[in-house]
């Protein structure tokens, strides 16, 4: 679950028109959920059949329109965990595809996501197959969506205070840290009581902002354990393979070793806290100063600028973002 909470509007940088030649590493990020939008990928699938072709594949293995649901909604159907975790994993891999065809040979020197973006990132590297992640994300959406209807949780988007003030306000409430996107946001995690607790302390303790986040449950904490427990059964039947390009993890801000390792952390990152500050620090720190995020909304454009204020960014959602991203990337009109 990718919770953003608030002030997530991207900056306008005002990048320039630059030339392949001065372009740096660069790293390819995916979008999480709560990016997602009635519409999303229609107009890429109208001007690309690769695009057309990936989500008539997605229908097929799901036995149902997924691409009806990402195109015309209703909203209370694209919004059901089981079917928005497939909706913006085959939008995403669609936007990757689609700046393939524009900028053929570009290539990525690290990939990450937010929650279930991370799995866009792994098939993205080559270490999991479209079929297989499309499963997985429709499996790990139901299992989690049954989790929340097992046991009401909520989460709160908490600014303005210290790691410190927040484990404080944790170990007072039971709650968890369930997000970390940038050094001034987080969010807590934990039963629908002690979250609307902790948003009381938060504000006692200084908070600039607080915002209950509209979601089904609580995320990315111990809630979902019975989620994460079926998600292990489920990808015993799941092949995994080395990454092509060092793929970094929610779970340890750290970029994944083994195969062994990739399918322990995925399913840790059920009940795990997103550290999405490390994953990008991880990134800087082999050099790359550039992302490009794939998928419903600008909001990981957001967070990174709030990390690295130096990095370079581009975003890629539909057809004009796509031609604007690839005059940036490499100078080409198209």
């Amino acid at each position: 679950m990718g919770c953003f909470g608030i002030g997530m509007v991207v900056c306008q940088c005002g990048l320039p028109q630059l030339r392949s030649e001065s372009v740096g590493k660069k790293a390819i990020v995916f979008a999480g959920q709560g990016a997602q939008f009635v519409g999303m990928g229609k107009d890429l699938v109208e001007a690309y059949p690769e695009c057309r072709d990936l989500y008539r594949k997605a229908d097929e293995i799901l036995g149902y329109s997924l691409s009806k649901i990402c195109f015309d909604g209703p909203v209370e159907m694209l919004t059901k965990s089981n079917n928005c975790q497939p909706a913006i994993f085959v939008t995403s891999i669609a936007c990757h595809i689609a700046l393939m065809k524009e900028a053929p040979g570009t290539t990525f020197d690290a990939a990450a996501g937010l929650s279930l973006g991370e799995w866009s990132a792994l098939h993205m590297a080559g270490s999991i197959s479209f079929e297989d992640g499309l499963r997985v994300l429709e499996a790990r959406g139901r299992f989690m969506q049954d989790a929340c209807e097992a046991r009401e949780g909520g989460m709160v988007s908490v600014i303005g205070l210290s790691a410190d003030q927040l484990l404080k306000v944790c170990a007072a409430t039971g709650v968890e840290v369930s997000n970390i996107n940038s050094p001034e946001q987080m969010v807590l995690s934990g039963e629908r009581g002690a979250v609307r607790k902790a948003e009381e302390m938060a504000k006692l303790e200084g908070a600039s902002r607080t915002v209950m986040l509209n979601v089904a449950g609580a995320y990315h904490s111990s809630l979902m354990a019975p989620a994460a427990e079926r998600l292990e059964g489920f990808l015993q039947g799941i092949s995994f393979k080395a990454s092509t390009i060092p793929v970094v993890s929610n779970v340890t801000g750290a970029f994944h070793g083994s195969v062994d390792e990739i399918r322990k952390n995925m399913v840790r990152q059920v009940t795990s806290t997103v550290r999405w500050v490390a994953c990008v620090q991880s990134i800087r720190d082999t050099g790359v100063d550039r992302y490009v995020e794939c998928g419903p909304g600008r909001i990981l454009s957001g967070l990174i600028k709030r990390i690295d204020s130096k990095a370079f960014l581009h975003s890629i959602q539909d057809l004009a973002t796509l031609k604007k991203a690839n005059v940036e990337l490499t100078g080409s009109a198209g």
